[in-house]
């Protein structure tokens, strides 16, 4: 009975006029960044990070969780019609959904991914609605040492899951947790890493750090890599339904990606670019016929566009009920909650009810508003992949830099953000992956909080982290983790998994 009266509380917020219009902006404008390639949905939300805090916290989550899962959809359009990911989770479509456009089949492919999309995004939905309180009451039993050794399994985990060298994820984590630290000790009243400077006393803002790093680095990197033309080589679009023998192929397809995105969502740093590559080497490795695979086989379209948006949905599932992001999109959610004055934890589903059911709610109601966005629209896609990026990104900068500066009305965040913005580039050009620095930059001050308090309880003992059970159980799964980088044989599989 709990779980109907959480979701009827749940649905007279996300029904709500002025909700379902932000829903409907969210996944707009997600379908949108989605269908733009070089854009993306870290670069978008770091821009509209200043906007929620003009917004009441229920509708500013709604609308950002909308711009996270539209872009799910939205990346599947120009990754079937013009053979470009219009988003990271998307890519793998490229494979056969490309092939199954050149061979006169993509309004079938578009409409499997759409369909897909939405059972996907259904069951992750339902799945937040009934572990979400149950979780929450077992991270009520966490203390501060269980969540200073959460913390750090999640960081690790961050690492192992990161895109190239583990050194340079293991250095991008610990710069993240060096810039969280910069600003007034509260504990002391002592200034670290200052500088003298009296704009960092009080630290370094989450939305510099977004927007420099994902929005504006981003943007310098597509500049120097234009070679390629959006608009070349779209594929027409026909008929919108799958034959028979479509359907017969993607059902299985459909319910194994929904399944691995619903599991790997879970796991920090995991979320829909990890869930999408591992559902398309399972489909690969199932069929009977690997060889259709690259050559226009739905289920290489069907797995992956389910697994990217169940994976995308339960993600939140760790932010909402312990106030751990478990990649860098949720990072970017418990940075607006912070901007609302809200504590992220498991108090948050006994406190604020209507902040995380009406975000849960308006989860269902967003995929329900996408399915009918992206299939009657597709021509209105194809022309905007015809608008030269020489005229997005200068609109795209000028925003970014109005966002940062009404944050603060300083002038010295938005030369921080163009700071982090070239840095943000050279990390590109390095092959560092930013991810990590961003979770550490979050979870940096919540961890010495958590140490702080940890030392505290027991007197400067630091048995009391395998003393308790929980904290316990979590120190070892990390050193599993780290066991298994130290591993040669493991990281030599992962390197070639990535590479793959």
């Amino acid at each position: 009975m709990d779980l109907f009266h959480n979701l009827g509380i749940g649905f007279g917020v996300a029904l709500q006029p002025y909700n379902l219009f932000v829903c409907f902006l969210g996944t707009l404008i997600g379908t949108l960044i989605g269908v733009l390639p070089g854009i993306g949905p870290l670069a978008t939300m770091a821009m509209l990070l200043p906007i929620t805090l003009y917004l009441p916290p229920e509708s500013a989550l709604i609308m950002l969780a909308g711009i996270y899962y539209g872009a799910q959809y939205g990346g599947s359009t120009t990754a079937i019609l013009v053979n470009l990911p219009g988003e990271s989770s998307s890519a793998v479509t490229c494979i056969d959904g490309y092939q199954m456009a050149r061979n006169g089949r993509a309004g079938a492919a578009l409409a499997v991914a759409a369909l897909g999309s939405f059972f996907a995004g259904t069951v992750g939905t339902i799945l937040i609605a009934l572990f979400s309180p149950a979780l929450a009451q077992v991270g009520l039993a966490f203390r501060a040492p269980d969540y200073f050794s959460l913390m750090v399994l999640g960081l690790v985990g961050a690492i192992v899951l990161a895109h190239g060298s583990v050194v340079k994820a293991v250095g991008m984590v610990f710069l993240g947790l060096l810039l969280g630290i910069v600003g007034t000790d509260v504990t002391s009243g002592a200034t670290r890493f200052t500088f003298g400077n009296l704009e960092l006393s009080d630290g370094i803002d989450f939305v510099v750090i977004a927007v420099g790093l994902f929005g504006l680095g981003e943007i310098i990197s597509n500049l120097s890599n234009r070679g390629v033309e959006r608009s070349a080589g779209i594929a027409k679009v026909t008929s919108l339904w799958p034959s028979k023998e479509e359907f017969r192929q993607a059902w299985p397809a459909v319910l194994r990606g929904t399944g691995i995105g619903s599991v790997l969502g879970l796991l920090p740093g995991g979320g829909a670019l990890l869930s999408s590559f591992a559902s398309y080497t399972v489909e690969k490795k199932l069929s009977k016929t690997p060889e259709r695979f690259g050559r226009g086989a739905i289920e290489g379209v069907a797995g992956p566009e389910s697994a990217n948006n169940a994976g995308a949905q339960t993600s939140f599932i760790p932010m909402l009920t312990l106030g751990i992001p478990s990649n860098v999109i949720m990072a970017m959610m418990i940075g607006a909650m912070m901007m609302q004055g809200i504590v992220p934890g498991p108090q948050v589903m006994t406190e604020r009810p209507t902040l995380a059911w009406g975000m849960i709610c308006s989860m269902w109601i967003g995929n329900l508003m996408l399915v009918i966005i992206n299939l009657p629209l597709i021509g209105v896609w194809i022309k905007l992949l015809s608008i030269p990026y020489r005229l997005l990104f200068p609109a795209i900068i000028l925003f970014c830099c109005i966002g940062v500066y009404s944050v603060n009305n300083s002038t010295f965040d938005v030369m921080l953000a163009a700071a982090f913005g070239i840095l943000g580039y050279a990390f590109i050009r390095l092959g560092c992956e930013p991810a990590p620095l961003a979770l550490g930059f979050v979870l940096g001050p919540l961890m010495e909080e958590n140490l702080r308090r940890a030392m505290l309880l027991s007197r400067g003992d630091p048995m009391i982290f395998v003393q308790r059970p929980i904290s316990a159980v979590l120190l070892a799964v990390t050193a599993v983790l780290i066991l298994l980088l130290v591993m040669p044989a493991f990281r030599s599989n992962r390197k070639e998994a990535f590479q793959e």
